[in-house]
């Protein structure tokens, strides 16, 4: 059985105020530091948006190995590899996408700063639903195997077409993780699945606002679903099947908003643990279905035992 990883995609939230952190963390911990008291794995979403400063990438490896010693990272690739400049009103597709060397230089100093501190799980290249699997475009994908691959890789595709035989084959060849998501299942959404393509899984939780997910009325709509027991109990399956194939399964949960995302990676933590973790109380008191998988934690309870900690 392999390890379980699991955590939340991001942590730079605002609406998490005073749910999952405390109203004074700032002045006293790195979120980062403060996630990995509950979680094994957080996903770096600013990775996708900007660059990861080397400094800063050291720097959260080193917060968050002070506390939990398992602790992994995994980053997204940066859009200017996966996504059209403009992909709001085009689609994305190897004709639209545009990076340079330059972008693949700084890409790669951030990645290469937190593989050093030995904290990279995975480099997760996530495309938008308009990539679909036509030959230009798995040309493209092969091209960027080929660029990153000094890094463990997860491929997220969202379109059904990849769901192919041919595609996990030559995914499995590479050593590439196919990245299993739970998405509305809109259109020719790809459909939820266990696949396992290397010595890594990778399930992602994007949650199921099917009345925002293509046209929200703000950004933070899409994320705003909080998964039900009976829901996560099918992922829990598939979670465990997967980690009987691997040797490590990340799983994140990306369903941010309000604190959704950490609630239910906690249920799904204790799931899979057959056992009580712990919380922060704020979460908690939010979302009080949370008590039937989860022991209440003040701030100043040490969770990880001396040994496992590491100089800061």
């Amino acid at each position: 059985m392999g390890e379980f990883y699991i955590g939340v995609a991001g942590w730079a939230y605002k609406d998490w105020e005073d749910i999952v952190y405390p109203k004074s963390l700032k002045k006293t911990q790195h979120p980062v530091e403060y996630l990995a008291r509950y979680f094994d794995l957080i996903e770096i979403n600013t990775s996708f948006y900007g660059y990861i400063k080397p400094d800063v990438g050291r720097e959260w490896c080193r917060k968050a190995g002070a506390v939990n010693s398992k602790f992994q990272f995994t980053a997204k690739l940066n859009k200017a590899f996966t996504h059209s400049p403009i992909a709001v009103v085009e689609s994305t597709s190897a004709t639209t996408i545009r990076f340079d060397p330059e972008d693949e230089r700084m890409a790669k100093e951030g990645y290469d700063a937190i593989a050093s501190e030995g904290r990279l799980g995975a480099l997760l290249m996530q495309f938008p639903i308009s990539f679909k699997n036509t030959e230009e475009n798995r040309g493209h994908l092969e091209k960027l195997i080929r660029m990153f691959g000094q890094y463990p890789l997860a491929v997220e595709v969202r379109h059904l077409s990849w769901s192919d035989d041919s595609i996990l084959q030559y995914f499995a060849s590479q050593g590439v993780a196919f990245c299993n998501i739970d998405q509305p299942l809109l259109g020719r959404a790809i459909r939820p699945s266990g696949h396992v393509t290397s010595s890594i899984g990778y399930v992602r939780l994007h949650g199921r606002r099917y009345d925002q997910w293509f046209d929200p009325k703000k950004p933070s709509d899409r994320y705003d679903y909080l998964y039900k027991p009976h829901e996560l109990e099918g992922w829990q399956a598939k979670i465990e099947s997967i980690a009987k194939k691997t040797d490590k399964v990340y799983v994140a949960a990306n369903n941010h908003f309000e604190g959704k995302a950490p609630a239910n990676a906690l249920e799904l933590k204790s799931m899979i643990a057959r056992k009580k973790v712990r919380a922060p109380e704020s979460l908690i008191r939010k979302y009080p279905d949370l008590q039937e998988f989860t022991e209440p934690d003040s701030p100043a309870t040490d969770l990880f035992p001396s040994q496992n900690r590491q100089p800061s």
